[in-house]
C-alpha cells in the first residue's frame, strides 16, 4: 500500500506548519520495538533470490516508511504487484519481495526482532 504526499488528508495547516495523516496505515503487533532502517538500491536489484528458504520464499515482516528517490516494485504472495516511486508514504505488509527498478533511496521502519533474522537469512544467502 502506498500513498503520495500530496493524497495525505490535511488535519492542521498555519502558514508555518501543515500536518497530514493517513489513518489505518497498517497494524503493528503489541510490543513490538521498531528499527528505523535506510536503503540504497541500485537499478535492477531483485532481493527475491535472498529470500529463498523464508515463508513462501517473501519477507515475512511488515515495513512503513517513504521512498525518497527512485522506484521499487513490490511483488505480493497472492501475485500482486505495486511500484513505489519518489515522494510516496509506504506500507509493505508481511509477505513481499522487491526489486528496484531505478536506483531507490528508502527509509523505513520495521519490527526490528523479526526483520534482523530477515536480515540474517538473506546473509546467510549470499554466502552460499
Amino acid at each position: 500500500m502506498h500513498t503520495t504526499k500530496e493524497d495525505i488528508p490535511t488535519l492542521m495547516e498555519t502558514p508555518d506548519a501543515t500536518v497530514q495523516q493517513q489513518m489505518d496505515f497498517g497494524e503493528l503487533p503489541a510490543d513490538t520495538t521498531l528499527s528505523a532502517e535506510h536503503m540504497q538500491f541500485a537499478a535492477g536489484t531483485d532481493i527475491s533470490p535472498l529470500l529463498e528458504g523464508l515463508p513462501d520464499d517473501h519477507c515475512p515482516v511488515p515495513h512503513w516508511g517513504y521512498v525518497i528517490d527512485g522506484e521499487i516494485t513490490l511483488s505480493y504472495v497472492d501475485g500482486s504487484e505495486e511500484t513505489d516511486r519518489g515522494g510516496d508514504v509506504i506500507y509493505w505488509p508481511p509477505g513481499h519481495t522487491a526489486r528496484a527498478e531505478r536506483d531507490t533511496e528508502v527509509v523505513l521502519f520495521s519490527p526490528q526482532e523479526d526483520h534482523r533474522d530477515v536480515f540474517d537469512h538473506m546473509g546467510e544467502q549470499m554466502e552460499s
